[in-house]
């Protein structure tokens, strides 16, 4: 039996002649100890507990074919709170943490710890919706998603992380349009990748097209949004968008056309990439 160490340098070895990033191999073999209680870095020289030791190599295999860690795991962390995910919904990304804190900061600064209403358009995992109910408790947040099954994970995620969450099926506005909601905050990470653009292996063959994919510019979903937000956002509301790292410009544009008295914003995450438009009225 191997030790830890000898499983984590046999398949970085591996991905790396394979042209894979090894960094994922630890990675997966640390989440996999976590589930049993198991100090990695303690127990780094010692044999391998046989569970652990078994689940790395069929999992190890699966992502030696570009199947992401997460799927292979079956969750993933965002914001510190653990979400189910399978390929009917995006792996959460870390610019998508960074979206949520901004909403946050923005609503402390406006509202004060007032009860408002919020919505998440195109919830996916309810990873969003999850985490600003998680850190503002008073919020009442509403999350909606095209797809029947995203709902199912959404709602299991809301559930298993003890949060009250109301959940509406249908494309873009339409569910709270058509339920009379309006809400004080919108916030959203439509599908926002050309159709035309290239995309990694692992991204491309395992997660869902309906969520990554927004039109030949990728600006198509923005667009629904910007059309209709007016019938779902209150009076001096906000919204905010999770854009691609080269949409500020078009995004601006769009954004001032739809709404010429509103202050327009884009935010950069931590990587200094323009990752984030905020739009006060």
């Amino acid at each position: 039996m191997s030790t830890y160490n000898q499983l984590i340098h046999t398949y970085r070895r591996k991905f790396m002649e394979e042209g894979l990033s090894p960094e994922v191999v630890k990675a997966f073999l640390f989440e996999l100890c976590n589930e049993y209680s198991i100090d990695l870095y303690m127990e780094m020289d010692n044999e391998a507990d046989e569970r652990v030791s078994q689940r790395f190599l069929e999992g190890i295999e699966r992502i030696s074919h570009n199947e992401p860690m997460n799927y292979v795991l079956g969750y993933s962390w965002f914001y510190g709170y653990r979400l189910n995910v399978d390929d009917s919904v995006l792996i959460p990304r870390p610019e998508t943490e960074e979206l949520v804190a901004l909403v946050l900061s923005s609503y402390d600064e406006a509202y004060k710890g007032q009860k408002i209403r919020i919505c998440d358009v195109g919830t996916g995992s309810g990873a969003i919706a999850i985490a600003l109910k998680k850190e503002e408790n008073g919020l009442e947040v509403y999350a909606s998603d095209i797809s029947e099954e995203a709902l199912k994970t959404a709602e299991r995620n809301a559930k298993e992380n003890d949060c009250q969450i109301t959940f509406l099926k249908g494309s873009m506005l339409e569910p709270y349009i058509e339920n009379g909601i309006k809400v004080k905050i919108l916030v959203s990470n439509p599908p926002y990748i050309k159709t035309v653009e290239t995309v990694e292996a692992s991204v491309y063959d395992y997660e869902p097209h309906v969520a990554l994919f927004g039109g030949e510019d990728g600006l198509k979903f923005y667009r629904e949004i910007f059309e209709n937000m007016d019938k779902v956002l209150e009076p001096h509301g906000m919204a905010f968008f999770e854009i691609g790292y080269d949409q500020k410009e078009r995004l601006s544009a769009l954004a001032k056309e739809h709404f010429p008295a509103a202050d327009v914003e884009v935010f950069r995450d931590i990587n200094g990439k323009d990752r984030m438009l905020r739009i006060c009225f």
